[in-house]
């Protein structure tokens, strides 16, 4: 089969597949370490409650979800449709990590290997219907942003992440700008990490800084969809693999979590 061919084939499908999930949402952040796969994972867990939730980990080079899941060790399996995703707390879920040897295997690809992974995770997965699509993209507007955003036809659109220092703001000033040079809505911004609790006196520490992220979505005409703490028992949620919304639902992170699907749900139109 000539390349042009197989690649219009395998579009064909992806656009098939996408057929049966009734919204497509990308996480994406303008740079790294702003909490973007956590707010991924935690987003999917409390869209579950309601409804059919995939999760694509599409950071290829370093794929996090799957041990922030606590299934990183897990391999997929085939049928006749196609490559079965792992189930997790009744999240479909697909991730580089399941395919390498080990969890130091490193994926040393340059980008057009990176763009083809995203396109076959898109079409081989046997998704089946949902109702929502999350999909973790890496930390900036490289190849994998770009093949999401080429190979889905008609996503809901994009969630920015930040955190509110002017650094943060930036790049994720340039992420809405990349998602609306390529046509796709942004359905909000999220403020990650913009205050924190003391332990001993209870007051609000703003590690951070706070309001960045409103102030940036004021100005750039996006909308803006909430806050969410810095909380210790995120950080150990997710290094022991238990998603944190799970466990401490009555906290004000979880519920900064379940006002933005709110949000969502609203902007989409559900």
């Amino acid at each position: 089969m000539e390349p042009k061919q197989e690649y219009e084939q395998r579009t064909q499908k992806v656009a098939d597949t996408m057929d049966r999930v009734k919204h497509k949402i990308a996480i994406l952040s303008g740079k790294g370490g702003v909490g973007k796969t956590t707010i991924s994972i935690n987003l999917a867990c409390a869209l579950s409650k309601k409804n059919k939730v995939g999760l694509l980990d599409a950071d290829i080079t370093g794929p996090n979800a799957a041990k922030m899941m606590g299934i990183e060790d897990q391999k997929l399996t085939n049928s006749e449709e196609g490559i079965i995703p792992s189930d997790v707390s009744g999240i479909k879920m697909m991730s580089m990590a399941f395919l390498l040897k080990d969890r130091d295997t490193p994926v040393i690809w340059r980008g057009p290997l990176r763009g083809n992974t995203i396109l076959q995770f898109l079409s081989d997965i046997t998704w089946g219907t949902l109702d929502y699509l999350i999909i973790d993209l890496p930390p900036g507007t490289g190849d994998e942003a770009l093949s999401v955003a080429q190979f889905i036809p008609n996503m809901d659109g994009v969630i920015i992440v930040t955190t509110p220092q002017d650094v943060a703001l930036l790049d994720s000033r340039k992420a809405i700008s990349f998602s609306k040079k390529m046509n796709i809505p942004v359905l909000g911004l999220i403020e990650n990490m913009s205050k924190l609790k003391c332990p001993h006196c209870g007051s609000q520490i703003n590690l951070f800084g706070v309001g960045g992220g409103e102030k940036a979505a004021e100005e750039l005409n996006v909308p803006f969809l909430g806050r969410i703490p810095i909380q210790p028992e995120i950080v150990s949620d997710s290094d022991k693999g238990t998603p944190f919304i799970f466990e401490y639902e009555k906290t004000t992170a979880a519920k900064g979590f379940h006002t933005i699907v709110e949000k969502i749900a609203k902007k989409i139109g559900e």
